[in-house]
């Protein structure tokens, strides 16, 4: 099968710094794709190249076969690639109802009158009402997202990248800072996400990785180290010297 989404030999030099080194990726439609890696491995330029906020100093960036690299952000949301990001990048002073109203109306188009459709229109309602049942905000809907608990900031970002309609969603660290009593709305929400969106996650948590991911590519001084299923991961000597500071001989 064709993957959805492709990186070829994906560089990013800052001066002398390679943040990114012949990255090679290639995500199946409809997979479960974990990116890991120590801090500082580059995970998060790699996402920030597939979604434009940077662009590379070599290599390529395919979607559907169709070579993204020099296109825009905007360009990318609009050709299916939505993502959250480690801090989240939302309305303070807008509710969840009319972040994820205007969101929807400006898929559709009509994000100068957003505001007025929100309650006009019932597709567009309809929508809305049903990203808040999905993730949970009904008990917040109303509420100024700057003064939500983070777990529901969180769950906020994700809805609205999915109000995105996104094919491809790059979830960069969901439940990053989010306290450990919310997080399990955090964790039911990513694993009840569409089957038909294809999902790379950045995460930390192990527990989270090897519940959610079905394909595994760990990433180490921008390079990438190893790939594979949970299993093979979770076994390989090299990822657990990476991780544990075991010895490992080549």
């Amino acid at each position: 099968m064709a993957p959805v989404l492709e990186t070829r030999g994906l560089d990013k030099h800052f001066g002398g710094i390679v943040a990114a080194d012949e990255v090679s990726l290639s995500i199946a439609k409809g997979a479960r794709h974990a990116l890991i890696g120590p801090n500082g491995a580059g995970k998060t330029t790699v996402v920030n190249l597939l979604t434009g906020v940077l662009r590379p100093t070599a290599g390529q960036i395919l979607l559907d076969g169709r070579d993204i690299t020099g296109l825009a952000p905007h360009e990318r949301v609009r050709l299916g690639i939505a993502r959250t990001f480690q801090i989240n990048q939302l309305f303070a002073d807008l509710t969840p109802i009319e972040t994820l109203g205007l969101a929807i109306s400006e898929r559709l188009g009509l994000g100068s009158d957003w505001w007025r459709i929100v309650g006009s229109r019932s597709s567009v309602t309809d929508e809305i009402a049903e990203l808040i049942e999905r993730f949970r905000l009904g008990d917040v809907m109303c509420e100024r997202t700057a003064i939500l608990p983070y777990g529901k900031q969180r769950l906020l970002e994700i809805a609205l990248a999915i109000a995105c309609k996104p094919r491809v969603l790059l979830l960069d660290e969901p439940a990053a800072g989010v306290p450990e009593d919310e997080r399990h709305e955090i964790l039911s929400s990513v694993e009840a996400l569409p089957k038909d969106v294809t999902v790379l996650l950045i995460e930390h948590d192990m527990d989270i990785i090897f519940s959610f991911a079905d394909r595994i590519s760990v990433l180490v001084n921008g390079s990438l180290f190893v790939e594979g299923d949970p299993d093979e991961v979770a076994r390989d000597p090299r990822v657990r010297a990476v991780y544990l500071g075991e010895a490992f001989d080549a």
